[in-house]
């Protein structure tokens, strides 16, 4: 049996060149970066090489890129340090209730540490409403922290109109890109944000990799000790064979970025016309204006999130939800019900994620369309 993989916002396969070049890396370059014999140097120069060449893809210069171990130290860097350089100008931050919990999480942390925090509310397609934005901005306010695009339903908020909006103003604006990063093209510059965050998983690189763009100038209060690493901001010993992985990455994603965005947008169409044909009902949780070329979240009426998980598995198809699945309990999407509401019981309980990836193909997708498709049937007429 075939499997095929649709959770691409999970995770990612590394790419081969990535491996390869992970393990000519720990076979060849063994050094400390920190040490200044010839082994140490050339360890050094790999990471010095990387950081050079994954600012480029951003619009960075290279000394705003800090490594880590991947989109959630990076959020809870950016969130939780921005929150200790800059308390002596106010303790205001905004962020949207549909953000990752690495955002989530530490802005209740921050709540505990006597922080007050703005949580922005979406519409029906999963995104911010610019007037509630200005409507919340405050003279005190010193982080706006907001998702490029929703790891759940795809949905883009308007980062260049906040970025702009922003000018003047004291806040520090952060970005968590984890799922827009390699799909999307960035510039921090053209978007006008200080603080952007990724994590190489998501682009067929390794796990425990990820970095934080900081702006020239903006200040962040250190949260590891022990070391001058990453220009004094992260203490430790830099992941060499990682970071040489995640620039290799990063030159991948960059191939024929527009021409795969354009795939993804045709494996949606291709999945949507097949549901279409066979007469399954459906509704598309958010829009396929506004959001990520590769997600999809499609909520089906009379089934159960559980048992269509389960189905698919079964027929080799890997897909997820944004449910928290336990035995016998499911707990609803904080996306979902940002966008809902809590009133919306069976959109919160029956919708699935599929989200696609450079290893997959038309034919891939036109089978999961008609898996999809008679386990739905089976499920309703059970």
């Amino acid at each position: 049996m075939e499997r095929i993989y649709v959770d691409h916002a999970a995770t990612t396969p590394m790419h081969p060149v990535v491996v390869e070049k992970m393990t000519e890396t720990m076979r060849d370059q063994f050094g400390n970066p920190s040490s200044i014999h010839f082994f140490g140097r050339d360890a050094r120069k790999i990471v010095d090489e990387a950081r050079f060449g994954i600012a480029r893809s951003i619009g960075a210069h290279e000394t705003e890129i800090i490594f880590t171990s991947g989109g959630t130290e990076a959020d809870n860097y950016a969130i939780l340090g921005v929150a200790g350089a800059s308390k002596e100008k106010g303790n205001h931050i905004i962020t949207t209730v549909i953000e990752h919990h690495a955002v989530l999480h530490a802005c209740q942390e921050l709540e505990k540490r006597g922080f007050d925090v703005t949580y922005l509310p979406v519409d029906e397609t999963g995104r911010i409403s610019m007037t509630d934005f200005q409507d919340a901005l405050r003279d005190d306010t010193i982080l706006v922290t907001i998702m490029y695009g929703n790891n759940e339903v795809g949905s883009i908020q308007p980062i260049a109109q906040i970025g702009q909006l922003l000018l003047g103003h004291q806040a520090v604006f952060h970005t968590d890109a984890v799922q827009a990063y390699g799909i999307e093209r960035i510039d921090v510059s053209e978007l006008k944000v200080d603080l952007l965050s990724t994590s190489a998983h998501k682009i067929n690189g390794p796990k425990g990799i990820g970095f934080l763009y900081i702006k020239n100038g903006v200040k962040l209060s250190p949260h590891s000790f022990g070391g001058e690493q990453e220009r004094k901001r992260r203490a430790g010993t830099e992941n060499v064979p990682a970071i040489a992985g995640f620039l290799e990455a990063v030159k991948i994603s960059g191939m024929d970025q527009e021409k795969r965005k354009q795939q993804y947008i045709l494996y949606k169409e291709t999945l949507r016309k097949i549901l279409k044909t066979r007469n399954i009902e459906f509704h598309i949780n958010g829009t396929l204006e506004t959001a990520l070329p590769h997600v999809l979240n499609i909520s089906f009426p009379g089934t159960n999130v559980e048992a269509l998980l389960v189905n698919l598995d079964l027929a080799g198809i890997a897909v997820s939800s944004g449910s928290a699945c336990t035995a016998g309990t499911v707990e609803p999407s904080h996306v979902l019900v940002a966008m809902f509401g809590e009133a919306e019981s069976d959109r919160l309980t029956n919708s699935i994620r599929f989200s696609f990836g450079m290893t997959n193909t038309v034919e891939q997708i036109e089978k999961v369309g008609d898996e999809l498709a008679k386990i739905i049937q089976r499920l309703i007429n059970r």
